[in-house]
């Protein structure tokens, strides 16, 4: 099934799904292995280091440090990796609003990382993104 990258269907159909829990991004260095016990929701491997994505629970009990505590926010509809502009308009709308995002796409859906203080916010400015796109002509 290939994912959507018609815009406005995008914007009007994203449902925005504030998911459990609270999540951190973590670095450790790139030639490490880390803790078979820990499940990440993603990683990234960059010149310094390697990124990890985990519940906050997860970093907490191995020890590894991180600098904000965010909620996760999936977009429940099936979004295409070619889609032009959604990320760009999401972001730009969230931050007009003065909350920072970090997107991560995946082969069926996307991803916002908000601040777990601004998530509610968040999915309310989200919803009516969606619901702004609907009413349009």
């Amino acid at each position: 099934m290939t994912g959507e990258t018609d815009l406005s269907k995008l914007l009007t159909s994203m449902q925005p799904l504030l998911q459990p829990g609270e999540y951190v991004f973590c670095s450790i260095p790139a030639q490490t292995s880390y803790s078979p016990s820990l499940d990440p929701m993603g990683c990234f491997k960059e010149e310094e280091g390697l990124t990890l994505i985990l519940s906050r629970q997860q970093a907490d009990e191995v020890g590894l440090p991180y600098d904000a505590v965010f909620a996760m926010i999936t977009l429940a509809v099936h979004s295409s990796l070619e889609a032009v502009g959604f990320l760009a308009a999401i972001a730009t709308h969230l931050a007009s609003h003065g909350i920072s995002v970090n997107p991560v796409s995946a082969f069926y859906h996307d991803h916002l990382f908000v601040p777990a203080a601004q998530a509610e916010r968040a999915i309310a400015l989200l919803e009516a993104l969606s619901q702004a796109n609907h009413d349009a002509p």
